[in-house]
């Protein structure tokens, strides 16, 4: 992915706006899970007097007043209460199900005050999937293995008060049974290969297919055709969800 245009595109623009927007103003310290390259931080950092950027592997972020560490959101390493707010953003699609729980409870454990957490809106996973040339199987978009509602949102974090729930910029494409069902038997020869993120099954890189043949490309041709005639009928969902909690200390 090119993170320039990316980061520079509308829906993240609105989408950046919205994180800053539900910041509280009584907060001092702060922990980014998920900081990767740290765009999210170096917009938040005049927000906050301290600042710890937490990802897998030590975020490279050289900001006077964030702190850099290693840490994973299964066991965060700190003490209960210790941020003023947590924020956490592109993290829980990608937390395989069987971890989505207890990675939410260290969110809120580590937390004083507020957490915000974002992910995207209905995402319907089943666009955009994509083969793992070494293991073969089936990957969804961007390794992103949940999707989430407000209902699935509010049930992983009960207990905490809803402050604010902002939906953000337009919805991300859907498909249907046969769409997939077409790319299915072709194999699913574009799908997201200039994604980053690994193999969620044996973590190799993601390449593109070496060679797609014709009936590849006629069925995912029509394919495309179904699903862009699908998209002009139904309504579209907001990209992303935001909401702000704050919690009882």
């Amino acid at each position: 992915m090119n993170l320039k245009n990316y980061r520079t595109s509308e829906n993240e623009t609105k989408r950046l706006e919205s994180i800053l927007s539900l910041i509280p103003e009584n907060c001092k310290t702060a922990l980014d899970v998920g900081a990767r390259d740290g765009f999210h931080v170096s917009n938040m950092a005049d927000r906050f007097e301290e600042i710890t950027a937490l990802d897998l592997t030590t975020p490279e972020i050289s900001i006077k007043n964030v702190e850099c560490v290693a840490g994973d959101i299964r066991k965060l390493q700190f003490s209960d209460n210790s941020f003023d707010m947590v924020f956490c953003a592109e993290v829980l699609e990608h937390i395989p199900e069987e971890f989505l729980g207890v990675a939410c409870s260290e969110l809120a454990r580590v937390s004083k005050k507020y957490l915000m957490i974002g992910v995207p809106y209905k995402q319907d996973t089943r666009v955009g999937r994509l083969v793992c040339q070494n293991c073969k199987k089936i990957n969804p978009p961007w390794g992103h293995v949940n999707e989430f509602d407000e209902k699935k949102l509010l049930s992983l974090f009960q207990g905490l008060i809803v402050e604010k729930i902002e939906l953000v910029g337009k919805g991300g494409r859907k498909t249907n049974f046969l769409t997939v069902f077409l790319r299915s038997i072709a194999g699913y020869p574009y799908g997201t290969y200039h994604q980053d993120e690994p193999c969620i099954y044996c973590n190799s890189k993601m390449i593109c297919p070496s060679h797609i043949s014709f009936v590849q490309k006629t069925l995912c041709f029509v394919a495309k055709k179904l699903e862009k005639t699908q998209n002009r009928i139904i309504r579209k969902d907001p990209h992303w969800i935001h909401i702000l909690f704050s919690k009882n200390s």
